[in-house]
C-alpha cells in the first residue's frame, strides 16, 4: 500500500478536554442529560489544578487578594454563584452515590485591623444583598464559638454554609457516575489539533480522533493552549499555588478558617492532618514540569496560621506541594461559547472547585442550548480574546 491509513474518527455529541474537577462535573451532567461525551484528559485524571487545591467550599465571600495578586475578586459577582453552588453540595454525595467527605461545618473569615473590620462588614452587607445567611461577631464573640482563635482577632464573621470535601474522591465520585451512564474516558490523550469540519469540531490527540458539534474546553491552566488549537487566542493568567498538611492530630479544628486581608484558608480533614492554604504562590509556574513548593511562601503562610491559630505552634508540618492554577487577567470567571466559534465553551478562572457543581449544570446547559440558570453576564471568553500578533507577543508562541 503507498497511502497512508486515514485516521478513524469516532462521533459523539460532545467532547470535553481536561479532567479536573469541572470537567467531570461537565461530563457528568453531559451523559446525564443523555449526550455521547468523551472525555480527553492529557494525563492521570485530578493530577493538577483540582487534585493540589485545598477543597474549600467557600459561600461566604472570598478574600479578595491572594499574595501577589493584583487585582481584587469581586466579591458581589460571586456570591450570587456561590449561594447557587452550595445547595448543589449538599445533594452531591447521594446523587453520584459515592462518598466525598462532605463537611459543612462553617466557617470564621477573621478581620486583625480596624480598616480589615470595615472590609468585614462590608463583606457581610454583600452577604445580606445575596441571600446569603452569615453573622458578623466581635472578636470575643468569635472565640467564645471558636475557642482556638487568637486574641488578634478583632472580629469576624461566620457561615454556616462554608465547609470542605475531599479532592482526591469527588472526582473520582463524578467520574464513576458518569462512566455507569457511558461516559467515555480517554486519559494519557493530548490533544494536538482541534479543526472546524462544517458543524462539528475534529478534535486529534496523537493517532485518534473525535468528532463532535459540542467541544468544552476546561483544561485548566492549559485553558489558551488547548483554545489555540483552534484559532481562538485567549489572555489567560496561569500561576502556581502551594499548600501545607501538618502531621495528623486529635480533631481540634472544626470550622474553616480564613482572613479577609491576607491569603489563609486553614481546615482538619478526616483524616487528621490539617491543611493551610489560600492562595500563597510555589515557585514560578513551568507548565512543562511538576509544580515546586516554594520555602518563602511556606515560611509565610505558616506563621500567618499560627498568628491566627496559636495552638498550631506545636504542630508539625508534614508535606507542601503545588500546583497550577488558571484565574483571568480580571479575577473572574470564564464560562460560555467563544464568538464565530459555535458549539466551542471554555470555563475557567477562580474559585471553580467551590462552583464545580454548578458549572457542570451551566455547561451542558449551554451545550444543548438551553438557559444557563445563573447571570453570566460579563463572564463570557470574549472579553479574554486578543488578535495573534498580541497572542504571539504575550506568549511568545508561533502558534496563530
Amino acid at each position: 500500500m503507498n497511502g497512508a491509513r486515514a485516521m478513524p474518527t469516532r462521533n459523539v455529541e460532545a467532547i470535553v478536554i481536561g479532567c479536573g474537577i469541572v470537567g467531570a462535573a461537565t461530563a457528568y451532567e453531559l451523559v446525564k442529560a443523555g449526550m455521547r461525551t468523551v472525555v480527553l484528559e492529557r494525563g492521570a485524571p485530578n493530577r493538577e489544578s483540582s487534585g493540589a487545591t485545598a477543597g474549600n467550599i467557600h459561600i461566604q465571600a472570598i478574600h479578595p487578594l491572594r499574595p501577589g495578586q493584583a487585582i481584587p475578586a469581586d466579591s458581589s459577582r460571586f456570591l450570587p454563584l456561590q449561594h447557587a453552588a452550595s445547595r448543589l453540595w449538599d445533594t452531591l454525595e447521594r446523587e453520584l452515590d459515592a462518598g466525598i467527605e462532605l463537611r459543612r461545618a462553617g466557617g470564621f473569615m477573621v478581620a486583625e485591623t480596624p480598616e480589615q473590620v470595615a472590609h468585614l462588614r462590608e463583606k457581610w452587607a454583600l452577604e445580606a444583598r445575596a441571600g446569603i445567611d452569615s453573622t458578623f461577631l466581635p472578636g470575643s464573640e468569635a472565640r467564645a464559638a471558636a475557642p482556638y482563635l487568637s486574641e488578634a482577632v478583632l472580629a469576624a464573621t461566620y457561615c454556616a454554609e462554608d465547609g470542605y470535601a475531599n479532592p482526591l474522591k469527588i472526582v473520582p465520585a463524578y467520574l464513576g457516575a458518569a462512566q455507569r451512564l457511558g461516559l467515555g474516558l480517554e486519559c494519557f490523550t493530548q490533544v494536538t489539533a482541534i479543526q472546524r469540519q462544517g458543524s462539528t469540531y475534529r478534535v486529534q490527540a496523537s493517532d485518534r480522533a473525535w468528532s463532535a458539534p459540542v467541544v468544552v474546553n476546561a483544561a485548566g491552566a492549559w485553558l489558551d493552549q488547548v483554545a489555540s488549537l483552534a484559532g481562538i487566542n485567549l489572555h489567560m493568567t496561569p500561576c502556581s499555588l502551594q499548600m501545607h498538611a501538618t502531621v495528623r492530630v486529635r480533631p481540634t479544628l472544626r470550622h474553616l478558617i480564613q482572613h479577609i486581608g491576607e491569603g489563609l484558608s486553614v481546615k482538619q480533614v478526616t483524616a487528621g492532618n490539617i491543611l493551610i492554604g489560600g492562595g500563597w504562590p510555589a515557585r514560578p509556574l513551568d507548565l512543562t514540569a511538576r509544580t515546586q513548593a516554594s520555602i518563602p511562601s511556606l515560611l509565610g503562610n505558616v506563621s500567618l496560621a499560627r498568628r491566627i491559630l496559636p495552638f498550631l505552634k506545636d504542630v508539625r508540618i508534614l508535606r507542601a506541594w503545588g500546583g497550577p492554577f488558571a484565574p483571568t487577567p480580571d479575577e473572574l470567571p470564564v464560562i460560555g461559547e467563544v464568538a464565530g466559534h459555535p458549539g466551542f465553551l471554555v470555563v475557567g478562572g477562580s474559585y471553580a472547585f467551590t462552583l464545580a457543581p454548578l458549572w457542570g449544570k451551566v455547561l451542558c446547559a449551554l451545550a444543548r442550548r438551553q438557559a444557563p440558570g445563573v447571570d453570566l453576564t460579563g463572564l463570557g471568553p470574549d472579553r479574554l480574546l486578543q488578535s495573534a500578533d498580541a497572542h504571539r507577543a504575550r506568549t511568545g508562541s508561533s502558534t496563530a
